[in-house]
């Protein structure tokens, strides 16, 4: 786990050494264990290290292969590298590491793109051919590593972070008003724009080929892509079971490659107690990790919210060695201003508490296994999908699931809002943003099944890429590796062809539960014990039956109460005076409406506030 940055003349013009100096400084945090920056005619390579595998000066980078012909930049983890290496020193490569990065690399010198498939774990790369002259990026197939790229003119630039870029004197980082009407509708980003003008993400599961000027580029090209279905022939449910059961003990366990220590967070949760009950198993008083929430004074809906007493009985049963971390309300305001320079642009959620929650998990180790995928691919939110199932056709299923995506606001008050700088925005259709999504559905859709899939599709490729930008962002500001096991390849693959009444139970009800509502899942969960069926039923046999079948608890601090009171103060501060930062893109009267319309107990916008608040401290930078 690493940090990686680069540039490109495409013009042919040599590459200066001294600037990927500041690049790589720009993202020390991602590696205080070492850094390297090298240059080769036309293009430039930095990395900074987090020493995980072979601890060594042997995994140095940037590498090279033996003959000097391809250089390595990496950041990322293959669980699968032993099995790989195996298969390359059988076709005669001979290695000097013990390193993954060196499978990679050989993988590629082996295979090039289609070395691509063979990669099972979390990976974002670029390889400089010195033969063709040319550069090869890749993104592991989820997008658990970031990757940003920008380019000026006759100049390429890439990196871990947006900051990386930034910090070349070409490159500057201006907010981009399109890329902020995005984030406010559907607090994250659904095309590959970010919050910044001229700088993209770069997509998941994708690979590109950066040629010189006069010879024509490859790529963006997609290797991989989620595809739910249903299977055309299903097995019986308990063979369902038993297979479900393998996978998730050998992705767990697969992850545990390391040689430093592994620990795991440990909520009450099933996903993070299901984790730590696999780990515990091989590793014998494994440490564990909770962020709790002090709980005086808020409302009896957000009482659920603390979690300390499930994660300590779990910690009990599984003998790990367990640590905690309490926020009170003004533990948001002491962390926003580096909260938001590491985070860089506003992702999905409430956050704060990820970042605590890192904190405390990299004073004790390097390596944290995190619960982060298993919602998305077991379905985890069936609130959400039941909303768009009974429709007349596709497009009637958009408007519907449309409407519901607009998390922070609707249409017309977003028009509202943004009255200051509408001329720049009025022309991000975000109906069509939302639609683009699904560029890959079938013809015709017509099941309920049909449909949940697709949304299983939209929340895979949307809401969970925000969630994985905040897990690496707030993980590796405080230099700590978090790994998912629930995206493990085998597991994924599995996942997707599971029927969805597997999953799910009530296919045609439509349940409505406001999405800012405090404890949503609660109120859904105790109304139809719905969600992750399967995976529950397989989870009976690691954890307590009233884990396995408790009802979803997201991991979210009681803000809807400190917002209107112990926060009060932070609000007026940096929201209600007409100087904030914010009022030079939005509409200060708008903007305190809608804020008071919270502060009076009329509406619960907690998560526009929060954005708000993020989007403040970032502009303070």
């Amino acid at each position: 786990m690493c940090g990686i940055a680069g540039f490109f003349h495409l013009d042919g013009a040599p590459a200066d050494l001294a600037l990927l100096h500041p690049m790589t400084d720009a993202i020390s945090h991602r590696g205080p264990d070492g850094e390297g920056q090298w240059t080769d005619g036309p293009v430039g390579l930095g990395h900074r290290r987090l020493s995980i595998l072979d601890l060594s000066d042997a995994g140095r980078q940037p590498m090279f292969t033996p003959d000097g012909r391809y250089s390595i930049t990496y950041n990322g983890e293959l669980y699968n590298y032993r099995e790989l290496r195996r298969e390359l020193e059988d076709c005669g490569h001979e290695f000097r590491s013990r390193t993954d990065t060196e499978v990679i690399l050989h993988a590629f010198s082996q295979w090039r793109e289609k070395a691509l498939v063979r990669f099972n774990g979390m990976f974002a790369f670029a390889i400089w051919d010195k033969k063709h002259r040319e550069l090869f990026l890749a993104r592991d197939r989820y997008g658990i590593k970031p990757l940003y790229w920008s380019r000026q003119k006759n100049l390429f630039a890439f990196g871990s972070e947006i900051k990386a870029i930034s910090a070349h004197p070409d490159f500057q980082s201006q907010i981009d008003e399109k890329g902020l009407f995005e984030y406010f509708t559907f607090q994250n980003f659904f095309t590959e724009r970010t919050l910044f003008k001229g700088m993209s993400m770069f997509p998941a599961g994708h690979w590109w080929v950066m040629r010189p000027l006069g010879e024509m580029e490859t790529g963006p090209v997609q290797y991989w892509d989620f595809h739910f279905e249903e299977p055309v022939n299903p097995a019986s449910k308990e063979e369902y079971v038993e297979e479900l059961d393998r996978l998730f003990q050998q992705a767990v366990r697969r992850q545990l490659v390391s040689d430093v220590e592994v620990g795991a967070y440990l909520s009450g949760g099933i996903d993070s107690g299901s984790i730590t009950a696999i780990a515990s198993k091989e590793i014998p008083n494994i440490k564990s990790f909770t962020c709790g929430f002090d709980l005086h004074g808020v409302s009896e809906f957000e009482y659920g919210f603390d979690e300390r007493a499930k994660a300590e009985y779990l910690s009990h049963l599984f003998q790990t060695e367990h640590y905690e971390v309490v926020l009170k309300s003004g533990d948001m305001e002491r962390c926003l201003p580096e909260f938001a320079r590491h985070l860089e642009e506003p992702r999905v959620g409430q956050s704060y508490p990820n970042w605590y929650a890192s904190k405390l998990a990299s004073k004790f180790v390097k390596v944290v296994l995190a619960g982060t995928g298993g919602d998305e691919i077991f379905a985890g939110y069936p609130w959400r999908y039941y909303r768009a199932v009974v429709n007349d056709d596709f497009e009637h299923y958009i408007d519907q699931y449309y409407l519901y995506w607009q998390r922070l606001l609707n249409n017309t008050d977003l028009k509202r809002m943004f009255a200051p700088i509408w001329n720049e925005v009025e022309d991000v259709w975000t109906r069509d943003i939302f639609r683009d999504v699904f560029r890959h559905r079938p013809e015709r859709l017509e099941t309920p099944e049909e449909y949940i899939n697709q949304s299983l599709y939209f929340e895979a490729k949307t809401f969970l890429h925000g969630l994985l930008m905040v897990e690496d962002k707030l993980s590796m500001a405080h230099g700590l590796e978090s790994r998912v096991p629930f995206l493990d390849n085998d597991l994924v693959d599995f996942a997707q062809k599971l029927p969805v009444n597997l999953k799910l139970n009530n296919l045609e009800k439509v349940i409505r539960v406001d999405e800012n509502a405090p404890r949503k899942d609660l109120q859904f969960f105790q109304k139809t014990k719905d969600g992750k069926q399967i995976f529950r039923d397989v989870m009976m046999r690691h954890v307590p039956t009233e884990v396995a079948s408790g009802e979803k608890q997201g991991f979210s601090a009681p803000d809807a109460s400190w917002f209107r009171k112990g926060s009060v103060q932070l609000i007026e501060k940096k929201l209600m005076s007409k100087e904030a930062r914010i009022y030079e893109f939005l509409d200060p009267e708008a903007v305190q409406a809608f804020v008071g319309e919270h502060m009076s107990g009329q509406k619960n916008r907690r998560l526009f506030i929060w954005s708000l608040l993020n989007l403040e401290a970032l502009l303070d930078q």
